[in-house]
């Protein structure tokens, strides 16, 4: 660990992070979203109220003002401030509402992609890139806004203390824990929105050569066959009570099976299920192949019951990935789990609440949380790749340590 660390320190003093969110990619996505400056006197540009807002992930910790500080002396070096900018709590504020979160979010599109590469040690399942989907929640302040877009927690309305929450469903890459696409939505009131719904704005955005991997929650008819059709290879728990009739047993002990759509039943139903038996061609909006891979997970409690694990895959021929390997694959979920406490343990801080207390600028913060996540997990990933190691064993809150500390004595660091 001592030279992997080490080695670490090394490419960030050569500042590699800012390679991963650039001046010319903000100034782009600013320009995309028609978020320029449009007063001359503006003191706190658009470019560096970006800048700013991924600061404040990477200072949770500071007020306003003091992250400004920290960071004034790389604000001098990129040119866009004056030698005597002094920003205020309130103009740092303005600057951010002014700004709103349409050009972190076109941000994240631009520079948010995969960064393992084939030499990433557990990135890759045959040609297959392994990433994954899951959920996570965000508590925002509880003014009358927030409230309003995102409700309370069910049973909570009134109560001293309740606060709004957001979810945020992300697709990470696992080997590298990089956030590459997100979307949010309600996760308190009377109906909030399940990790389904934003899912599903994800799906068609999905990547050939990636093999997306999913908890059971996530598995419909319509999702399956949305994500199927990207060209992405998929691989998705799925609940025992899924009806998934076996056609033939292949030769690793998983089985070939059919997904049939659910308005389709009776009659209509069976018969798609005998022309799949029979191997005929079958209508992809009625009914689509796929594979069954099962195996059995000892229960941790040590109660001898054991969990029935089923996960549906596109990936029909064994030949192509045997059960053994999808269900080592499938282990890999976790990693996204990893990630999201990355996110709310050594970046947010555990039980702290965002700091906004509008909509907008709700979405803006949480980008600004999701790029400084992805630059950190690209720059660990790099280090990690040219170590000859496994990300996993390079320390991410160590590599948090050493960014805030080099952005304090190495102001010629740009966030």
């Amino acid at each position: 660990m001592t030279d992997t660390g080490s080695q670490l320190t090394d490419w960030i003093s050569l500042g590699v992070l800012t390679s991963f969110v650039s001046r010319d990619a903000v100034d782009g996505a600013i320009e995309a979203t028609g978020r320029g400056a449009r007063r001359s006197d503006t003191t706190i540009p658009p470019r560096v109220a970006v800048y700013f807002v991924m600061a404040l992930a990477l200072f949770a910790d500071d007020d306003y003002e003091a992250v400004a500080c920290r960071l004034a002396a790389t604000l001098d070096d990129l040119d866009v401030v004056g030698p005597r900018w002094e920003p205020t709590s309130g103009g740092l504020t303005k600057a951010r509402q002014r700004l709103g979160s349409a050009p972190l979010a076109e941000l994240f599109c631009q520079v948010a992609g995969p960064v393992a590469d084939l030499d990433t040690v557990g990135a890759f399942l045959g040609p297959w890139r392994l990433m994954s989907i899951d959920g996570l929640e965000w508590d925002v302040p509880a003014s009358r806004e927030n409230v309003a877009a995102f409700g309370l927690p069910a049973g909570r309305d009134g109560a001293p203390g309740a606060l709004p929450k957001v979810r945020a469903v992300t697709v990470s890459e696992c080997a590298s824990h990089a956030p590459v696409l997100a979307a949010f939505g309600p996760a308190g009131g009377a109906k909030p929105a399940s990790e389904q719904a934003p899912a599903r704005t994800l799906y068609p955005r999905l990547a050939e050569r990636w093999l997306l991997l999913a908890d059971r929650n996530f598995y419909s008819w319509t999702d399956w066959c949305t994500a199927a059709d990207t060209g992405a290879a998929l691989l998705w728990r799925v609940k025992a009570s899924l009806r998934l009739p076996p056609l033939r047993a292949l030769s690793d002990g998983s089985y070939l099976t059919v997904l049939v759509n659910p308005k389709i039943g009776g009659k209509a139903r069976d018969a798609l299920v005998a022309a799949a038996r029979a191997g005929e061609v079958l209508d992809p909006a009625k009914a689509r192949y796929a594979r069954l891979v099962e195996y059995d997970v000892p229960d941790r409690d040590g109660d001898g019951k054991h969990e029935i694990i089923g996960l549906l895959t596109t990936i029909c021929d064994p030949r192509e990935a045997t059960a053994t390997a999808l269900a080592g694959a499938y282990r890999q979920r976790w990693e996204h789990e990893i990630g999201n406490k990355q996110l709310k343990t050594y970046l947010r801080g555990p039980g702290k609440v965002l700091r906004s207390k509008h909509p907008d600028t709700v979405y803006q913060e949480i980008y600004g949380y999701l790029l400084t996540h992805h630059a950190i997990s690209a720059l660990t990933c790099q280090a990690a790749t040219a170590a000859g190691i496994d990300p996993d064993r390079i320390k991410f809150k160590r590599a948090v340590r050493i960014i805030r500390d080099r952005v304090v004595t190495d102001p010629a660091f740009s966030p």
